[in-house]
């Protein structure tokens, strides 16, 4: 039998990059895949035809994470339709770089709203579920950004730093009741956004790698696999550097 199988898994931001990467990966796995979109209008059926066809059920549902009451109304629906969820995947994010002197409060506060306060809201409704079930994966992204910061991205840097005291403290209340608790933090990953990089830019980043390449999607997400596996279950309140040696 495949480790997830008939196991809800939510994913959030999981139609693009990183998020779907994991969408498939636990769907190989054979996991019931529910995710969520921002934006009115996003045409769905692509991304849940592709899950589909790993023989298992999926949702997709509009929810903007840093919005408590459509966090609620998205985990209602996922609990109706799939189940209740054994693995939540905090992964929807956004950037609004720029210098702390030309940063805007509005720009300060979106990112930290979306980034931090969503991750806090999806597992403040998964929580009480899982607590219910007496088991229950909390796997949430953060990044190399949160450990050491970077010039350009205070509003980024300081949400993903959140994220991994947010992972701490919530694995010492939960722990007792089997439910783990970690954070990934990934380094230069290669999606879209670094496809668009000039390749003077990408050789660059690489150089500063102990590992010779860019990371790549699967690398985070077979890191997701092992943490929400049976393999991991004395593994919590940690954090797991994906970075080819970046910051080591």
């Amino acid at each position: 039998m495949k480790e997830f199988s008939n196991k809800t898994v939510i994913i959030t931001g999981g139609l693009t990059g990183i998020g779907k990467e994991n969408c498939l990966a636990f769907a190989k796995q054979g996991a019931n895949i529910a995710t969520c979109y921002y934006s009115e209008g996003t045409d769905t059926s692509g991304f849940e035809n592709e899950i589909k066809s790993y023989g298992v059920d999926v949702f997709a549902g509009k929810c903007d994470v840093s919005n408590f009451d459509e966090c609620q109304s998205f985990i209602n629906d996922v609990k109706e339709k799939l189940g209740t969820p054994y693995v939540l995947l905090n992964n929807a994010g956004i950037t609004r770089d720029t210098l702390m002197l030309k940063m805007s409060k509005e720009d300060f506060d979106a990112v930290i709203n979306t980034n931090l306060g969503g991750t806090f809201n999806m597992i403040k409704v998964c929580v009480p579920l899982m607590l219910k079930a007496k088991e229950g994966r909390i796997i949430s992204i953060s990044s190399v950004m949160g450990l050491r910061g970077n010039a350009g991205q205070a509003n980024y840097s300081a949400s993903k730093a959140g994220i991994i005291g947010l992972t701490q403290s919530v694995s010492k209340e939960v722990g007792r009741r089997g439910i783990t608790v970690n954070a990934i933090a990934p380094g230069f990953i290669e999606t879209k956004m670094t496809d668009n990089l000039p390749e003077e830019i990408k050789a660059s980043m690489v150089e500063k790698l102990s590992i010779k390449r860019l990371g790549q999607p699967e690398d985070i997400a077979n890191t997701a696999i092992f943490l929400a596996s049976g393999n991991a279950s004395y593994i919590t309140g940690q954090t797991i550097v994906v970075d080819g040696g970046l910051i080591s």
